[in-house]
Formats: structure tokens, sequence, C-alpha cells
């Protein structure tokens, strides 16, 4: 199936999900998240979920994270297609900007190399670890400046399909795929 296709599919899907259902889905996630072999790591990289998207609650993972004293890095949009990564502090003032994202106004600058494990917001992902987001390309572009074995951990509420018939050679394949049923290993 096609990106595009992809995207209406599973955005029309999110949206139809109740309060109720995002916060079950999320909570099992993130219960999930637990059997991965991640958790001897330092630096973790999150995002704050756009509500208004309907995007999987990683408020629960955000507790984890804390709960083990991990770094926890957000990012960002500093241009088009361009993250800058905040570690995450008591001090950080977080506000959304004009597409209702949540980032960090300001605070520690983390370089992308030293992040070791990034949890990748998505609409639809496949067998083979390829995944569609919005289509910008943040992820792809920051993805590509961590080192070459960073974990990729996609977090979705629905399973994998069959096949993305259109991967471009720039995207870059999940390690790992979490949804409230399964853990997906590519």
């Amino acid at each position: 199936m096609l990106k595009k296709d992809l995207r209406l599919k599973f955005s029309s899907q999110r949206q139809s999900l109740s309060i109720t259902d995002i916060s079950n889905f999320s909570i099992a996630i993130s219960n999930r998240l637990l059997k991965l072999p991640i958790w001897h790591f330092d630096y973790y990289h999150i995002f704050l979920s756009i509500e208004e998207k309907k995007e999987v609650d990683t408020s629960y993972l955000l507790s984890i994270l804390q709960g083990k004293d991990k770094n926890i890095i957000i990012s960002k949009m500093q241009t088009e297609q361009e993250l800058v990564h905040f570690l995450l502090t008591d001090a950080t003032r977080i506000k959304k900007n004009k597409w209702n994202v949540p980032e960090p106004v300001d605070g520690i600058e983390v370089n992308p190399t030293k992040i070791e494990v990034v949890f990748i917001p998505l609409l639809a992902f496949d067998n083979k670890g390829n995944r569609v987001g919005y289509g910008k390309g943040y992820y792809d572009n920051f993805l590509s400046k961590c080192k070459p074995n960073v974990i990729k951990i996609g977090l979705s509420f629905f399973e994998a399909s069959e096949e993305i018939s259109d991967v471009f050679e720039s995207d870059i394949a999940l390690d790992y795929c979490v949804t409230p049923n399964t853990i997906y290993k590519f």
C-alpha cells in the first residue's frame, strides 16, 4: 500500500479512538516496552504526544524513564525537517508550537550521537520495519544524525500492514515496533 493511502487509513482509525481507548492502549504499550532489552542504556529520546492527532500517550513511558533515572531527550522543530534536542529537566518549560506539537522552549542541548534509544511516533508500519509518519522527514533526518546502532522503536495503536510499497532509500527502518498486543522485532 502507498504511504499516502496508509496515512489516510490510519489517521482516520486513530481519530475514531476514544480518550479511554488511547489511555488503555498507551498503558499497554508502555507495559510491553518493559519487556524489551533496552533498559541498560542511559540516553532515551521520547516524543511528546500531540493530543489533537490522538498519538500514543507517552506520559506513561515518561514516568517509566523517570522512575529508572534515565536521561530523557525531547526535541524542538528548528527549521524545515530539522530538530534540535534538549535534556528534559525539572526546569524545562514545554510549549505547543503552531502545529500543536509540545516542545521545550530552551534548555541543555544534546547532540544526537549521544542518544541510544529513540521512541518514534508513526501512523503505520509494515512487517519489514518500514514506517509511515506525517511525511515531513523530520525523523529520517534526525535518525541519520544518530549513531548507526541507535535503537529505533516505533509506537503504534495498530498492528503491522503487509507492505509499504513506496519506501525510499533515505527512509530509516525501525528495530522494533510496539503495539498494545505485540512486540515486532525487525
